[in-house]
């Protein structure tokens, strides 16, 4: 049976024990396991029931730690490295031989960030190793920004999820890999594509990969609730000629339509990033009141608004 607690030191004997445990992020909460332990890394996948072509993402406390997972660290990588670390920005470099190819996929290259959370800041600190830790739910459904959505997702799979609050950001964080050490953005993110390229110029977008994806984040359907999803310009439109018990995202501002059974606002003001840390609560909410479907408006396509649309694309395949 999953506890939902914050006793630090029973997710440091679980981890050390090589067992897993969920964590709280500014982003989403993760499935954590001990980069170096074969037994709890397989259990990551098997309890997500997440295909072994899709990598992993390591967990550091410091930039210091980062010389004991790669190899290389380009010079733009150094800067969004400075800039955005602790947060949401996983940095795809070079890996060093001692990580296990099991953490990614294979490849030469392995996705590492330093969270900005407190309580897993801590934790890490604490450990003689870093965590693996994508996303603390199924594979392909909805990513959870609080404890509840952890356990309800996995009551009886795993002992312990770290409660740390509901995640400040909600969005999974910003991947950006180097090509012929050019940035490359492979994932949408917590942090915007206009804030990486303020930092480092121009940079090529490359974030739809169905085989052998190069990081998390990339595959067609991802994020998904169980209820029929559906991404619209117009709702009210879209909605003229049925009768089903519908459910209903908006960034802001009203919607009168009768058949609708619930509608969830993201943003009274309009703000991007309140609606960017809402949107997967309110999916969770939506996919729990049995509806026969869950119809998002598209959001303005600029900054955290391009992040959102990529979710809700990838939740309506």
């Amino acid at each position: 049976m999953t506890i939902i607690s914050n006793d630090i030191n029973k997710a440091i004997e679980l981890l050390n024990n090589d067992d897993i445990i969920a964590i709280p992020t500014e982003t989403v909460y993760g499935l954590a396991g001990n980069i170096y332990s074969d037994k709890a890394i397989r259990k990551i996948f098997h309890v997500k029931q997440r295909p072994l072509f899709n990598p992993l993402i390591v967990h550091l406390h410091s930039i210091e730690q980062l010389k004991e997972v790669v190899s290389d660290f380009p010079s733009k990588a150094q800067l969004l490295a400075k800039t955005f670390w602790p947060g949401p920005l996983t940095l795809l470099l070079k890996k060093n031989p001692n990580i296990p190819p099991i953490i990614t996929a294979g490849k030469d290259t392995v996705a590492v960030r330093i969270p900005n959370h407190p309580i897993t800041l801590s934790l890490l600190k604490k450990l003689s190793f870093p965590l693996a830790a994508p996303s603390a739910n199924p594979y392909n459904r909805i990513s959870p920004t609080n404890a509840l959505h952890v356990e309800s997702y996995f009551k009886n799979s795993i002992q312990l999820v770290l409660e740390g609050g509901t995640c400040k950001n909600g969005l999974e964080s910003t991947i950006i890999g180097f090509e012929t050490n050019e940035p490359v953005l492979y994932r949408l993110g917590a942090i915007t594509l206009e804030e990486i390229e303020k930092v480092v110029g121009k940079i090529t977008v490359k974030n739809k990969k169905e085989k052998v994806p190069d990081a998390p984040g990339m595959l067609a359907k991802h994020y998904a609730p169980q209820t029929k999803t559906y991404l619209v310009n117009d709702v009210e439109n879209f909605l003229k000629n049925t009768n089903k018990k519908i459910g209903v995202i908006k960034f802001s501002g009203e919607i009168n339509s009768s058949n609708i059974e619930h509608v969830e606002i993201l943003s009274k003001s309009g703000d991007l990033k309140e609606a960017a840390s809402k949107l997967y609560t309110a999916l969770h909410k939506l996919d729990n009141l049995k509806l026969d479907m869950i119809v998002a408006q598209r959001f303005p396509d600029i900054g955290l608004g391009r992040s959102i649309n990529d979710r809700l694309e990838r939740a309506t395949k």
